[in-house]
């Protein structure tokens, strides 16, 4: 099974990078109960407070779309559409390893 990894950007309304921010920060404690995700990461982009990035990886890309399924994922996500003016980038990678990923 290969790993799946992401990396995207939300734009966020104006002046609600904070917030989507921390929301997108309450899915990574959420998801520290899922084994299968290996890395959730959210960054801020220094040059646009209104960009919110997030880095995933994931056992699989079965695993990713499973975790939308999760109650508590799925109310954060709820939560954050309001925030959200539009998508960003994004990327689907093929992690292989590194610092911070468990070996396979």
């Amino acid at each position: 099974m290969k790993r799946f990894g992401l990396v995207g950007s939300f734009n966020a309304r104006p002046g609600q990078g904070d917030a989507l921010a921390q929301l997108l920060v309450q899915a990574a404690e959420v998801l520290e109960a899922n084994a299968d995700c290996e890395l959730y990461v959210v960054s801020r982009s220094p040059d646009d407070h209104d960009a919110v990035w997030v880095t995933e990886v994931w056992t699989s890309a079965d695993a990713h779309r499973a975790s939308l399924e999760d109650p508590a994922v799925r109310e954060l996500i709820t939560q954050a559409r309001p925030l959200i003016a539009g998508l960003g980038e994004r990327f689907a990678l093929t992690p292989v390893g590194g610092k911070g990923l468990p070996r396979t």
